[in-house]
C-alpha cells in the first residue's frame, strides 16, 4: 500500500492528536505548491487555507494535483474561494476540529477515494493496452455483428480503424436530431489519443456545418484525406480550427476523416483519424516529434477504412434497431404488469418485487461453489428470461373477475351493506314491535299500571338493543379474513337460525344461506369456487404467455411462470405436478413470490409479517416438503430480500 501523505499549509492550526497518530498517514508542513512527482508512489492530498490557494492559483491550474485530492480550511463557513480552484479539485471544506472523528473519517475518505481513482486509472490503462493487441483484420468484421453494447462497439470500431491506419488518435462523432425540426446536429461520442489523452466527450453537439472538417464529411458523405490540417488550402470550404490544439498543447497534422454509412447510403457518423504515425509507439505531441513521426494517410487505406466504417455503421443501426425492439418489449412488459395492478391495486409492485427477488436468488445460485446447484449457472439471456417469466407470472388475473380479485373480506361490499341495514331494520322492527306493547298497555291500564311496568319494558328494549347490537358485532368479526375460532362460528350458526317475524310479513332470516356460508370460511376470504377463480390466474397466465413468438432465448417463460404455484409434494395447483417436472427457475420464483406475500403491507385480507417470520414460514414449508431446502438456504443466507437491483453475487 502507498504511503498517505497529508500536506498542510501554514496557515492551517494544529491538527487534531487522532490525525497525527493516524497509521500510515505522514502530516507536512508546507509554505509553496510543489505537485507530485511523475511516477510517485505515495498518496498526496493537501489541506489549505484561502490565502494558500490565492498565492498559488496560478499553480494550481496549470499542475493541479490529483482529482479531488483538496481539502479546504474554512472556519468562515462559507465557500468564498472554492469557485476559484479546478473542477473536481476540491473534495471537502473543513469549517473546524470541533469534532476530530469526523475530520479523521473524511481524511480516510479523501485517501480512500485517491487510491481507488489510481486503481481505476491502473486497470482502465490495462484495459486499454490488452485492447490494442486484436490487430486481425479478420476478425473485427465477427466483433462488430457480435457487440449488442454501444459504448463498447464504438470503442471498439475507434480502436480497430485507429489501430488498422495506425493513426495516433481519432474522434468519433454521431449524427442526431437537434432541437430545432430539420436540424441535424454532430456529437462527439468518443475520443482516443496515445500522446495526448484529451477528453472532448463533454463539447455540446454542434450544428452540422460545411465549414467545418467532420461537419463537411457528415453532410457530403464524401471522406477527407488532408495531408496537414494548418495548410488546407484557402479556396477550400471547410478549414481546422487551431484553437483546438492550442487548448490542448497537441499539434493535429495528417487526417484522414470518413463517413459511418448505412446499407442505404444514410451518414450515421463520421470517424475521423489524426496523425498517422511511422510506426507504434512513438509519440506525436510537439511540433518536432510530429515534424519527425507523423506521415499523411496513404490513398490506399481511404477505401479499407470507408469499408470498416461503413461495416461499423451497419452494426451500430443494427444495434439501435435491436435496442429498439428491446425497449419496445421491454414497454410492453411494464405495460402488462400495470395491467395487471391496475385490475389488483392490492397487490401494486408485488411483480416487480417478485422479479428483483428471483433475479436476486438465480444470481446467488449461480455464484455458489459448492452443493447441490454448484454446477448450476446462468447467462444473462437466462437472467433475462427469469426476469421477464417473474414480471408476468400473474399476468392471468386479468381473466379474472374483477369482483373476485379485489375481494378483501369474506362478504362482498354490497352484501355487508345489505346486512348491516336488515339488521337496522330489524332492531327498528323490534322497538316498533315493543312499542305497541307499551301504546296497548297505557292505553288499557292507564297511566299508573304503564308506570308500573315501564322499567320492565325498558329492560326488554334494552336485551333487545343488545341482542342485535351483538349479532352484528360478531357477523363484522368473522367478516375479517382471519382463521375463525370456534365460539364465533358457533354464534353465525346461531344467528342464521333466527328469524324475525313480523305480522303479515314472511318471516325475515337473520342471515341468508350464502352470507352464513362466506363467513364461515375459516381461511381467507374467499369461498371454494372463488378460490378456484383465482387459481385459475396461473392457467391464463400460461394461455397468454404461450401465445407469444418468443426469441429461443425466452422460449421457457410460460413454463417457468406456469408452475409458480406447484409444491414439490405434488400438493400445488393447477396441475398438481411434483419436484421432477418443476425446473430450477420455476422453484426460485416459489420461493419469492410466496416471500413477498407474506412481507407485503398492500394486502387488505392479512397483517405483513417480519422478514424473520416470512423466512421461518418458508423453512416450515421445506420441513413438509413443499419447498426446494437447498434454494430456500441460498435465499436466506444470501439475504436476497435485501439486495439492490443488480448487486452482484458473491462465491
Amino acid at each position: 500500500m502507498p504511503k498517505l501523505v497529508l500536506k498542510v499549509s501554514q496557515n492551517v492550526p494544529d491538527l487534531p492528536a487522532a490525525v497525527r497518530k493516524e497509521k500510515g498517514l505522514a502530516v507536512k508542513r508546507v509554505k509553496t505548491f510543489t505537485p507530485a512527482p511523475a511516477g510517485e508512489d505515495d498518496l498526496v492530498a493537501w489541506l489549505v487555507d484561502p490565502e494558500f490557494v490565492a498565492a498559488h492559483g496560478d499553480a494550481l491550474e496549470s499542475q493541479p494535483p490529483e482529482r479531488g485530492s483538496m481539502l479546504l480550511w474554512n472556519p468562515r463557513g462559507a465557500s468564498l474561494f472554492a469557485k476559484t480552484l479546478p473542477d473536481g479539485l476540491v473534495f471537502d471544506e473543513v469549517l473546524s476540529f470541533k469534532n476530530p472523528a469526523y475530520f479523521l473519517r473524511t481524511v480516510r475518505n479523501l485517501f480512500r477515494q485517491l487510491h481507488l481513482e489510481r486503481e481505476l486509472a491502473r486497470k482502465d490503462a490495462l484495459l486499454k493496452a490488452k485492447e490494442s493487441e486484436n490487430s486481425e483484420l479478420l476478425q473485427v468484421g465477427i466483433a462488430l455483428s457480435a457487440e449488442r453494447d454501444n459504448n463498447k462497439l464504438l470503442d471498439y470500431i475507434l480502436r480497430q480503424v485507429r489501430l488498422i491506419s495506425g493513426a495516433d488518435a481519432g474522434t468519433l462523432y454521431l449524427v442526431e436530431p437537434g432541437k430545432e425540426s430539420g436540424q441535424q446536429n454532430l456529437k462527439i461520442k468518443l475520443t482516443q489519443n496515445e500522446s495526448n489523452p484529451t477528453d472532448y466527450k463533454e463539447i455540446p453537439p454542434f450544428p452540422i456545418s460545411t465549414k467545418r472538417i467532420s461537419g463537411y464529411v457528415a453532410a457530403t458523405g464524401t471522406p477527407l484525406n488532408i495531408p496537414d490540417a494548418y495548410e488546407i488550402p484557402s479556396d477550400r470550404e471547410y478549414g481546422f480550427d487551431k484553437d483546438i490544439d492550442k487548448s490542448t498543447g497537441y499539434r493535429s497534422k495528417s487526417m484522414l476523416t470518413v463517413p459511418m454509412k448505412d446499407h442505404k447510403g444514410k451518414v450515421l457518423g463520421v470517424i475521423q483519424l489524426i496523425n498517422r504515425k511511422k510506426a507504434p509507439g512513438l509519440r506525436s505531441m510537439s511540433p518536432e516529434e510530429v515534424e519527425a513521426n507523423v506521415i499523411p494517410f496513404s490513398r490506399e487505406q481511404e477505401p479499407l477504412l470507408l469499408s470498416l466504417a461503413s461495416q461499423a455503421a451497419v452494426a451500430l443501426e443494427n444495434n439501435l434497431l435491436y435496442e429498439e425492439i428491446a425497449t419496445l418489449f421491454e414497454g410492453f412488459v411494464q405495460a402488462s404488469v400495470k395491467a395487471i395492478e391496475s385490475r389488483d391495486p392490492t397487490t401494486s409492485g408485488h411483480s416487480n418485487r417478485v422479479a428483483l427477488y428471483t433475479v436476486g436468488l438465480a444470481r446467488a445460485v449461480d455464484a455458489v461453489g459448492s452443493g447441490p446447484y454448484a454446477g448450476t449457472t446462468f447467462t444473462a439471456e437466462n437472467i433475462k428470461e427469469i426476469r421477464y417469466a417473474s414480471l408476468l407470472h400473474d399476468f392471468g388475473k386479468v381473466g379474472v373477475r374483477e369482483h373476485v380479485l379485489v375481494k378483501a373480506k369474506k362478504l362482498y361490499p354490497d352484501q355487508l351493506e345489505l346486512v348491516k341495514l336488515r339488521f337496522d331494520y330489524i332492531r327498528k322492527a323490534m322497538m316498533y314491535s315493543l312499542l305497541k306493547e307499551r301504546f296497548a298497555k297505557l292505553l288499557d291500564g292507564g297511566k299508573d299500571d304503564y308506570l308500573r311496568l315501564k322499567d320492565e319494558f325498558d329492560t326488554r328494549e334494552a336485551e333487545y338493543i343488545s341482542e342485535v347490537d351483538g349479532y352484528i358485532a360478531n357477523i363484522l368479526a368473522a367478516n375479517e379474513p382471519t382463521v375463525l375460532a370456534e365460539d364465533p362460528a358457533k354464534v353465525l350458526e346461531e344467528i342464521k337460525d333466527k328469524k324475525f317475524e313480523e305480522p303479515g310479513r314472511p318471516p325475515l332470516p337473520f342471515l341468508t344461506e350464502d352470507e352464513y356460508t362466506k363467513l364461515k370460511i375459516r381461511k381467507g376470504s374467499l369461498d371454494d369456487n372463488e378460490r378456484l377463480e383465482i387459481e385459475s390466474h396461473v392457467t391464463h397466465t400460461y394461455n397468454f404467455l404461450k401465445t407469444i413468438p418468443w426469441t429461443s432465448e425466452m422460449k421457457n417463460i410460460p413454463t417457468i411462470a406456469y408452475g409458480h404455484h406447484e409444491k414439490l409434494t405434488g400438493a400445488g395447483y393447477p396441475r398438481r405436478i411434483g419436484s421432477p417436472e418443476i425446473p430450477v427457475q420455476t422453484r426460485m420464483m416459489t420461493v419469492s413470490d410466496i416471500y413477498d406475500a407474506l412481507t407485503a403491507s398492500d394486502r387488505p385480507y392479512k397483517p405483513a409479517v417480519t422478514p424473520q417470520r416470512a423466512l421461518d414460514i418458508l423453512n416450515f414449508a421445506v420441513k413438509d416438503g413443499e419447498l426446494d431446502p437447498d434454494l430456500v438456504k441460498i435465499f436466506v443466507e444470501a439475504k436476497i430480500w435485501d439486495r439492490k437491483p443488480d448487486e452482484p453475487a458473491k462465491k
